[in-house]
């Protein structure tokens, strides 16, 4: 079955979809870019490694670094107790650790000296809810200082917008442009989710001009190769608030349920 939706598929935002999706997205993303890059320039994935409280009433188990193995033998003898102090008796209570969420990007680098030219990013929910919202902004606000371009899109219904100092233009879905020369200024498409990703320009260092990269294009492969039309239970609510003017227009775009039995 194919994408039911004519651009983004708000059910992919389902955190059981979502991490699998921004990896496959990423990766054909850096395919395009590949495809459509002068000679001079690459494209990479790198990855980055967020450490999060785990929520509560969740346990992991932990793999020790180092085992130590006893040899066979007598037991040892019991210590000696003294009858001047008492033996305290622990209580167990469990330690607060930290989940590992990875995440991918792309930077385009210039040969044949491999220099940063743009960061490209794709939002994910871990971006824009706290505490990594606060982590993202932080990296955020260290890379804009630089001169390197940036390009973020948001692909996300729930979360927070990205800070600007001026109201977001009206879309569902956004992508960003922060071009190093012309910074603070920011080039801002947006679009509706019924309609199609569109091409955005990814800059690159003067006097080279700009590449246009098909977002359309990109999600449609993605979509296509994680077979995510399978996995998806079209049957269930959408898994974020969506605006009730487009609710009904969703329901147009699903399969119809199976008759009961």
């Amino acid at each position: 079955m194919p994408n039911p939706f004519p651009g983004m598929d708000p059910y992919l935002e389902h955190p059981a979809h979502w991490p699998d999706f921004h990896a496959t997205f990423i990766n054909y993303w850096r395919e395009a870019l590949r495809a459509a890059l002068p000679g001079h320039y690459t494209a990479r994935i790198g990855e980055r490694v967020y450490l999060r409280e785990a929520p509560p009433g969740t346990r992991r188990l932990i793999s020790p670094d180092v085992a130590v193995e006893r040899q066979p033998g007598p037991p040892a003898p019991a210590p000696a107790r003294s009858s001047a102090a008492a033996t305290l008796e622990p209580v167990t209570v469990p330690l607060i650790m930290p989940e590992e969420a990875r995440e991918t990007y792309i930077e385009i680098l210039h040969r044949p000296d491999r220099s940063l030219v743009a960061v490209l990013e794709m939002l994910s929910p871990a971006n824009k809810e706290e505490p990594g919202r606060s982590d993202y902004l932080v990296k955020r606000n260290a890379l804009v200082r630089q001169n390197v371009h940036l390009v973020e899109i948001d692909l996300l219904l729930g979360g927070q917008r990205l800070p600007l100092r001026e109201a977001l233009p009206d879309g569902n879905y956004y992508a960003f442009v922060s071009r190093a020369e012309r910074r603070p200024d920011c080039g801002v498409y947006a679009w509706p989710l019924p309609q199609a990703l569109p091409p955005i320009p990814i800059p690159l260092r003067p006097p080279d001009d700009d590449v246009f990269i098909d977002l359309g294009a990109v999600f449609a492969t993605a979509f296509e190769r994680g077979d995510y039309a399978r996995e998806i239970d079209y049957g269930l609510p959408p898994p974020v608030r969506v605006p009730d003017e487009l609710l009904m227009w969703i329901g147009t775009r699903l399969p119809p349920a199976p008759p009961s039995v």
